[in-house]
């Protein structure tokens, strides 16, 4: 269901359109799908916008694939400039991953390349694996719809969130590397933390310290966004999709944002997280759900019977800004609200009940480790360069496996800042957080909080090199990668 208001010309001309549904029948039949690499215009507080993004043949940004469909689709890279799509939280060939010359070159201008591969069901997304691009929104939802979806009585609405800067991409990357940025905190020196030079004189950060790092204030936003999207909207004028009375609505969630993490609030609505990263989880109850970049979350609550018009916030941490999507039944009114709140947002790099508290509903088999592994993620403002176990991509030395083998990865952060750790190829499960073991979500993103260790599991997968990196892009940009590498 697309709904359209004043900006729906806009909206279709650009193929802009926001992505709640698409039909089951828009991609039927063994033809590949298609899909363009494209650059588009979007209207942020009533200024044009010039962005990349990702359309399907109806012009709209993103795919859905229904139930046992293959991932069947025609690439093709309509832009002046080279790029690569990852296709983030499916599991294809290595070949097919989309990371710049792990194996294969980017696409060139006017290039087409096709892919075909089982798809992994579940709340996904895709995205160019080179971090201006991915500032300037060359990213997408990639929802693949399960059996079960098909068969639930209740309505599927997508909010994809982003971070958005009237300046250009590359502008961006080089103010947070410079340390220059309004959110950068440059200099303060931890000894032993790997944060040498790290100062954070001139940031606010009441009320953002941690036990157990000594009353030292967490480093959250390293830039600030002249805005914050949902469906490559703000609150000025936000995506308002109609819902049915007394209805069950899945919000599956994506943060695709390059240097954000999010709250989630629901409001007067009480929700329940069901999936985390495509995965199936039991439920977890709430009103306020953090979400990193890079991570997906499912929730789903019901409408209240006599209707009315519900807010989905997203609340950027640590500061008063937020962005959102309003679900409202039909003849509801529809209150403005603003982009910015009475009160800032908490730091969700802090919170540690909600990673503890998810439980995956068919976990990883119990078996035998083979291989534990610990990678220290550590870094500094000024040089401003991120580190796993003190090298960058350029001197990186890779986690080694062989296929089949049970592996555990120990992310230790010895920085002040979070950190959401993406594997790809490969889908773990968080065995250990906070000092306690449990049986956690399937994840394939997992924040790693300031001054603290995440342990995850997993099964290597196809022999190849397999990128692992942090999804905090300036982070990506100045060296948190390194690889896993899978022999036979």
């Amino acid at each position: 269901m697309l709904s359209m208001n004043r900006r729906g010309f806009l909206a279709i001309s650009t193929g802009l359109c926001a992505l709640p549904l698409v039909s089951r029948h828009v991609f039927a039949g063994p033809a590949a799908m298609t899909l363009d690499i494209v650059s588009r215009t979007i209207e942020v507080k009533g200024r044009a916008a010039k962005v990349w993004g990702l359309t399907n043949a109806n012009g709209q940004n993103g795919l859905v694939l229904e139930p046992g469909q293959r991932f069947a689709v025609d690439l093709t890279n309509r832009t002046d400039i080279e790029t690569l799509i990852h296709w983030h939280g499916q599991i294809p060939p290595n070949e097919q991953d989309g990371v710049p010359n792990m194996p294969r070159a980017m696409l060139k201008p006017g290039e087409m390349r096709s892919y075909d591969y089982a798809a992994r069901p579940g709340t996904h997304w895709m995205h160019a694996h080179i971090p201006d691009q991915e500032v300037g929104l060359l990213a997408a939802p990639l929802i693949v719809r399960s059996a079960q979806d098909l068969t639930a009585d209740r309505q599927d609405v997508t909010m994809f969130l982003h971070d958005f800067s009237f300046r250009s991409p590359a502008e961006v990357l080089s103010i947070i590397t410079s340390g220059a940025s309004a959110g950068g905190m440059p200099g303060m020196t931890m000894p032993g933390s790997g944060m040498d030079g790290m100062d954070m004189s001139g940031s606010d950060m009441s009320g953002m310290t941690m036990s157990g790092t000594g009353g030292m204030a967490m480093d959250l936003n390293d830039f600030d966004f002249d805005a914050y999207l949902v469906n490559d909207r703000t609150l000025d004028d936000p995506d308002v999709v109609q819902v049915d009375k007394g209805g069950l609505v899945r919000v599956r969630i994506v943060n695709a944002a390059a240097a954000t993490v999010f709250w989630i609030d629901t409001g007067a609505l009480d929700a329940v997280i069901v999936a985390v990263d495509g995965e199936d989880v039991k439920p977890f109850k709430g009103h306020r759900f953090g979400i990193a970049m890079g991570q997906r979350m499912d929730i789903e609550l019901t409408v209240p019977l006599d209707g009315g018009a519900f807010p989905i916030l997203a609340l950027r941490e640590g500061t008063t800004d937020r962005t959102g999507l309003i679900l409202a039944t039909a003849g509801a009114e529809i209150a403005k609200i603003g982009g910015t709140s009475d009160t800032a947002a908490l730091a969700f790099g802090a919170d540690t009940v909600q990673e503890s508290s998810l439980r995956a509903t068919v976990p990883v088999a119990d078996r035998p480790t083979a291989r534990q592994v610990t990678l220290m993620l550590a870094g500094s403002m000024s040089p401003y360069v991120w580190t796993i176990n003190g090298q960058t991509l350029a001197t990186h030395i890779p986690v080694e496996a062989k296929t089949g083998e049970r592996v555990e990865i120990t992310f230790h952060n010895m920085s002040m800042m979070s950190h959401p750790m993406h594997l790809h190829g490969h889908k773990f499960q968080v065995v250990e957080f906070g000092g306690q073991r449990f049986a956690g979500a399937l994840r394939d993103t997992v924040l790693v909080p300031p001054m603290a260790a995440v342990t995850v599991a997993l099964d290597a997968g196809e022999a190849a090199s397999w990128m692992l990196h942090c999804h905090h892009m300036a982070h990506l940009a100045t060296g948190m990668m390194t690889t896993l590498a899978v022999t036979a």
